[in-house]
């Protein structure tokens, strides 16, 4: 989920490096422009401190009491997970009739998908990440063996 990355990249390499967005957007294959504007609505959701002209955002909460859903809905704000194509042919049984069919099932994987992003921490992502990671690491190293 690119809405995170700012913050889970900002609590990685805290230290390490400095946090500019064009670094962080060399890792998400992105412009910078798009990375100020996820950290401008991080901000403005008093998740992170920025300061204009500077990098390394500061994280103003610990990653342990953020929700994925906190950080979606403050990036994405109420914007559907599921998007429905509304530019079907009326006249046809499936495109005359898709847009109520799926509207429902969609509403039901999005309210089940929000109550999971609520249990999942910022900071469970962080740990998932670094987990991974050593074990790419070990993996390397097992090769070179």
């Amino acid at each position: 989920m690119i809405v995170s990355h700012p913050s889970i990249l900002g609590q990685l390499l805290k230290g390490k490096t400095t946090l500019s967005s064009n670094i962080i957007a060399s890792s998400l294959n992105t412009s910078p422009v798009v990375v100020r504007r996820l950290m401008s609505n991080l901000r403005d959701a008093g998740f992170i401190k920025t300061t204009h002209g500077s990098p390394d955002p500061e994280l103003l909460r610990e990653p342990k009491d953020i929700s994925l859903l906190e950080i979606y809905l403050a990036t994405e704000g109420k914007s559907p997970l599921f998007a429905i194509d509304h530019e079907t042919n009326p006249d046809c049984i499936v495109g005359g009739n898709i847009q109520p069919t799926l509207t429902d099932y969609f509403s039901h994987a999005e309210t089940a998908a929000e109550a999971v992003l609520g249990k999942i921490s910022l900071q469970d992502v962080i740990d998932t990440i670094l987990v991974k990671e050593a074990a790419k690491k070990q993996a390397e190293n097992s090769k070179e063996e």
